[in-house]
């Protein structure tokens, strides 16, 4: 779902994502607006992927030695969400390096076909203790190629 940069971005289609999460939205994450502030859509990036990563044996948030930092991320809204409704977030790997990962996002009203928002975020996994890039490891990166 890369955009060439001189188009205008459009809403996904569930079909561009392999996994999704279901997400409660919270009363707190209405705006003065009415709708979901936009800082909270990144929260849902880092809990639908991580969430993943945890559930799949390959992310170890307390101990692991390998890490992912965040390095870029951007959101395109389409579509407003608001407390209650239940937001489905797909995910899908758009590229995978030696040491990175592109994740892509989109977040969708339950049952809606078109995304509301979707977006990316780049983690560069690194050594816990040095901040060094690290190649990922394997068991991580076989999980990561069923999302491409």
């Amino acid at each position: 779902m890369s955009e060439n940069k001189h188009e205008k971005p459009q809403a996904a289609p569930r079909s561009a994502y392999k996994v999704f999460r279901s997400i409660t939205t919270r009363w707190m994450d209405n705006d003065a607006y009415g709708h979901v502030n936009n800082v909270v859509y990144y929260s849902w990036f880092d809990t639908a992927v991580n969430a993943y990563l945890i559930e799949q044996g390959v992310l170890d948030v307390e101990h692991g030695q390998t890490i992912g930092l965040v390095i870029e991320t951007r959101c395109n809204y389409f579509a407003p969400l608001a407390f209650p409704q239940t937001v489905e977030a797909g995910i899908r790997v758009a590229q995978l390096g030696s040491s990175s990962v592109r994740y892509e996002v989109g977040l969708f009203a339950q049952g809606q076909a078109l995304s509301a928002a979707r977006g990316h975020f780049v983690h560069v996994y690194v050594n816990r203790e040095t901040r060094r890039p690290t190649a990922l490891p394997a068991n991580l990166k076989t999980v990561l190629e069923t999302l491409l």
